[in-house]
């Protein structure tokens, strides 16, 4: 699978593996030199509660935009995320207030991400629906739903045991963290060595390729959406178990913040690039940056354009780049 040419970058795989490399080395300095910046500017930026609330406040969004970068790297994007993760929020939730055992309420999340997620991939896989038309209607369903059933009430008096997200390892690790870390690994290993992960690529690449080296490109498909329900469970956990009570809502703009967390750490948004690593240093880059806006008295507000603009920067960055190699 490997010895498949499936796009001009594909084609020196030392050449996009630099790339790539230099892409998450840039947000990396981006990071820290963000930080060192607002720091000086003003101190308190760089006090631990801060650091601690912006990592902590914000590792379900870099665990939801593992599963999202797999989804772009195959070809497809899902805007029903933000809708999911509330859902399955509530499913959660309402199952802990009712009586079910803790473990039952965690595992309901993520089968539930699963199923829907599932559904949805082999939609479009089968059906050869375009994805943005499937998951903007399953938006849709997901977000009329949740208001249906909920009444738009917030669930209250969750159990101590429920929070999740309150655990520490070993004394000192945040859970959240740990699980946005484990979860970036894990699935950056996946896609790098094992032959189901270096599908993804193949068929977002090149799909006609892949078919012809005996890849099915619907049961990629499907299995890259199921996975990204999976993560999208453990991001609605996150969410849920880190407040005492739960909107039953859908957080705004949720999808957006995860596609370009997504995008800015180099997924190609035309399929075939990109890593997981680049997508969680871009969630904790835009958290930062959403962080840093207040401390130098700038409108939390700005952070929307500041998404816009770098999905801008960064898609057409893609673009050009293409180009080039596909010219070299």
């Amino acid at each position: 699978m490997t010895a498949v040419t499936i796009t001009g970058a594909e084609a020196d795989p030392r050449r996009r593996l630099k790339v790539l490399a230099s892409q998450e080395a840039l947000l990396a300095i981006a990071v820290i030199g963000l930080a060192i910046a607002v720091g000086l500017y003003n101190p308190r930026f760089l006090a631990a509660r801060n650091l601690s609330d912006v990592l902590l406040g914000n590792a379900y969004i870099a665990v939801a935009a593992v599963g999202m970068s797999m989804v772009i790297v195959s070809g497809n994007i899902d805007i029903s995320v933000g809708a999911l993760i509330g859902v399955l929020a509530t499913i959660s939730g309402t199952l802990a207030v009712n009586g079910a055992p803790i473990v039952v309420a965690w595992l309901a999340a993520l089968v539930a991400g699963v199923l829907v997620m599932a559904l949805q991939g082999a939609i479009i896989a089968y059906l050869r629906i375009p994805a943005i038309v499937v998951t903007l209607g399953m938006l849709s369903i997901l977000k009329g739903g949740l208001i249906s059933v909920t009444g738009g009430k917030w669930i209250t008096d969750l159990p101590d045991s429920f929070h999740l997200a309150d655990i520490e390892l070993f004394g000192v690790l945040p859970f959240p963290v740990f699980l946005m870390i484990l979860a970036t690994i894990l699935a950056a290993l996946w896609m790098r060595y094992s032959a189901s992960g270096r599908a993804i690529y193949a068929v977002g690449g090149n799909a006609e390729a892949a078919r012809l080296c005996g890849i099915s490109q619907p049961r990629t498909i499907v299995m890259v959406f199921a996975l990204h329900g999976f993560f999208a469970g453990a991001a609605a956990l996150l969410y849920a178990t880190q407040l005492r009570v739960i909107q039953s809502t859908v957080p705004p703009n949720l999808e957006l913040t995860i596609i370009t967390a997504s995008v800015v750490g180099g997924v190609s948004i035309l399929g075939g690039v990109g890593t997981v690593v680049g997508s969680t240093l871009a969630a904790v880059l835009i958290a930062e940056i959403a962080s840093a806006l207040v401390f130098i008295d700038v409108s939390p507000y700005w952070i929307r354009a500041v998404q816009g603009v770098l999905i801008l920067v960064t898609v057409i960055a893609d673009i050009l780049r293409r180009r080039r190699m596909a010219g070299a």
